[in-house]
This record gives structure tokens, C-alpha cells and sequence, in this order.
């Protein structure tokens, strides 16, 4: 189930609040410039190729505008998971957008806006769009399953940048 879990940050243990349902979630994630929706299924065969799973959806990839796609899947059988998982963990941000489109599996971005850290759980079907320079990051699990899209404004590959603070490590992950 997607949710947010809103946090104080001088309370990493305990949310203030819990949201379930979609309407709730956008329109909170909405009031700071953070766009949460659920897109329409499209049907994908098991096995199907990066391009064949970005095809399926491109018609949406197109209306809303992003120039590019890319495909993020890890497992838990994935042998570099570890590596992967450790690199989205610690707050950084990015020069534009970072959409992402889960196909399957689940994540957990948790975004740092002002005073409080906003842990959306994204399951799939669900598209979050993290606006250019909030500070965010991404826990998939020690066990991961995820099959997303990532959806990109240029046609440039994003460089993230790492805030430096470790806010990150004092908040729950995905399997907490």
C-alpha cells in the first residue's frame, strides 16, 4: 500500500501523521511542489525487454512531457544490490526533476522539505516527481524488488548532489 509518513525532524521515531489514501497523499506532497499520482496499467508480458516495458507506457511518458526513460530493476537475487541500495541512501538532489514510475516491487523516498521529512512509499503504478534541488533519497530494501521507470527532463543521464548530511541514517527505511 502507498502511504506518506510525515516526520518532524527532531522526531525520526514517531510520524506526526500517516496518509493512505491517494487523494490525501497528493494533495499534501501537492502543497510542496511534489507531484504524486497513479497511473493507468498497461499490460507488460514477464521478461519484456527496457524497451518493450518503456513502450508500454510511452503515450504517458510523452503527456507528461519528459524526453527521456530509463529502466531501474533490481531483485533481491540482483548480485550487486547492496551497491545499488547504498547509493541512493544518503540526501542529495538533482539539477532537474526526478520522476520515477513504478512498474512493480515498492521504494521509499524520503524527502527533506524544511523542518520535515516526508516518507512516500511508491508501490506499483505509482509516479513521483520530486522537483529539481529537493533533498531526497531512496531506500529499495535489503531485499529489494523494484521495476521502475525513471523519467528525465533532458536527454542527459542526472548527477546527483549529495547534501553531505546524514539526516538519511536517522530515519526508517523501507523495511522498518
Amino acid at each position: 500500500m502507498s502511504y506518506v509518513a510525515v516526520y518532524h525532524v527532531a522526531s525520526p521515531d514517531t510520524p506526526n501523521k500517516v496518509l493512505t489514501h491517494l487523494d490525501d497523499i497528493a494533495v499534501t506532497l501537492a502543497e510542496h511542489g511534489v507531484r504524486f499520482e497513479r497511473w493507468q496499467p498497461s499490460p507488460i508480458e514477464k521478461g519484456a525487454s527496457d524497451a518493450q516495458m518503456i513502450a508500454a507506457y510511452q503515450a504517458q511518458i510523452d503527456a507528461s512531457g519528459y524526453a527521456g526513460a530509463q529502466v531501474f530493476s533490481v531483485s533481491g537475487d540482483h548480485p550487486q544490490k547492496a551497491q545499488l541500495r547504498a547509493q541512493f541512501l544518503d540526501e542529495h538532489r538533482y539539477s532537474e526533476d526526478a520522476a520515477c514510475f513504478f512498474l512493480a516491487g515498492q521504494g521509499l523516498f524520503s524527502l527533506h522539505i524544511g523542518d520535515y521529512v516526508y516518507a512516500v512509499r511508491c508501490e506499483k503504478n505509482d509516479l513521483l516527481v520530486v522537483p529539481a534541488g529537493l533533498p531526497h533519497w531512496f531506500d529499495m530494501g535489503e531485499n529489494p524488488h523494484v521495476v521502475a521507470l525513471r523519467l528525465f527532463n533532458a536527454t542527459t543521464v542526472r548527477v546527483p548532489e549529495f547534501s553531505g548530511d546524514n539526516i538519511a541514517r536517522r530515519f526508517p527505511g523501507l523495511d522498518d
